[in-house]
């Protein structure tokens, strides 16, 4: 159930993606980052000089294909599969969904702005459902997997390497609309997607046994213990410290409000974290 409630939540954002390129992308004439610009890039590039419309799954299933089988090996199984769905089916659908104009034509910034954030949305979609929406969010993944830092800001500057190509060709009014339109969708996906952000917890509780199982249960990482003086009262109190990933923040602390409501909890967030800090498996 719980997989097949994943490959509707993938088939979604497919949908949402493909819509996307053909509306705000299409009618701004933008260029979205990773491999679905990539191959919108390619695709002009042919128009233009070569007088040839190739369809869109060409390139991006192409382009996808051995970031694909990296992931399948070193990722997750479950994870790379429902990401070749979405692959396949934005694809399908960006090349059958007819060009719908939402706005004017002449309003690329309302265009760049709604549009990176739909996209960065479908992505994040993606993400949350255990899957990705190919091409670079595959190498950011990976990377992801194996450093467990977030990379998403290094796929800004690939992609604005990407559109100073884009910019050369085809005008550097475009090239600067769509730098907009992707820090949109990074924007959004840092603000929404947490899974590299790390956050610490300071639990105060007489119940810290109980809380260490909790802890334990919920994010499969360990606290340590520390003792010191109350000095309210001047009572021995007990304090655990752990780190975990932002997106457990909110399932930790409600579980540990159920085993103790008097729990004092402080979160912090984290921003550089040197150690052996394990990561969940994607799948």
């Amino acid at each position: 159930m719980k997989l097949f409630l994943r490959f509707l939540v993938v088939s979604l954002a497919a949908a949402l993606m493909a819509v996307n390129i053909k509306t705000f992308v299409h009618t701004g004439g933008l260029l979205p980052g990773g491999f679905t610009g990539i191959t919108l890039l390619l695709q002009e590039i042919f128009l233009k000089f070569a007088g040839i419309k190739i369809p869109f799954t060409v390139f991006y299933w192409g382009l996808n294909l051995i970031p694909a089988i990296i992931c399948f090996k070193y990722v997750g199984k479950y994870f790379t599969l429902l990401s070749i769905w979405m692959i396949i089916l934005s694809g399908i659908l960006t090349d059958f969904i007819p060009a719908i104009t939402i706005v004017a034509s002449d309003d690329t910034i309302l265009c760049s702005i709604f549009g990176g954030l739909l996209n960065g949305f479908a992505i994040t979609l993606c993400l949350l459902a255990g899957a990705t929406s190919g091409g670079t969010d595959f190498i950011s993944i990976y990377v992801s997997e194996k450093t467990g830092r977030s990379i998403w800001n290094m796929i800004l500057i690939f992609n604005v390497m990407v559109l100073a190509v884009f910019g050369l060709l085809f005008g550097w009014e475009r090239a600067l609309y769509s730098i907009v339109f992707q820090f949109a969708t990074t924007q959004l996906l840092n603000a929404l997607y947490k899974r590299y952000q790390k956050s610490t917890l300071f639990i105060i509780s007489d119940h810290t046994d109980e809380l260490i199982g909790v802890i334990r249960q919920v994010t499969g990482h360990d606290a340590t213990l520390f003792t010191g003086k109350g000095c309210y009262k001047g009572a021995e109190r007990k304090m655990l410290y752990t780190v975990i990933s932002s997106d457990e923040e909110f399932k930790l602390v409600r579980s540990i409000k159920e085993a103790d409501p008097g729990a004092f909890v402080n979160i912090m967030q984290t921003k550089m974290l040197k150690g052996n800090f394990i990561m969940k498996k994607q799948d």
